[in-house]
């Protein structure tokens, strides 16, 4: 499982947008995206850097974190 950090979210559309980002990366299982925490939660074998890009991509900054 992947965390990454998600700044630039603001509401409910925001993480539509970044699931549905994160969902399309090859590899990827499960996504959850928590706007409170700031943070994804990504199950499978994706790629990290191809979730960054892929969130970077609709707007929205990600992290990888260790947690």
């Amino acid at each position: 499982m992947t965390t990454l950090t998600i700044s630039g979210m603001s509401c409910g559309h925001c993480v539509k947008a970044v699931e549905k980002a994160l969902s399309s990366v090859p590899g990827t299982q499960n996504v959850q995206v928590n706007l409170e925490a700031g943070r994804a939660t990504v199950e499978g074998n994706a790629d990290v850097q191809a979730l960054v890009a892929a969130v970077k991509e609709e707007g929205y900054q990600a992290t990888p974190t260790d947690a």
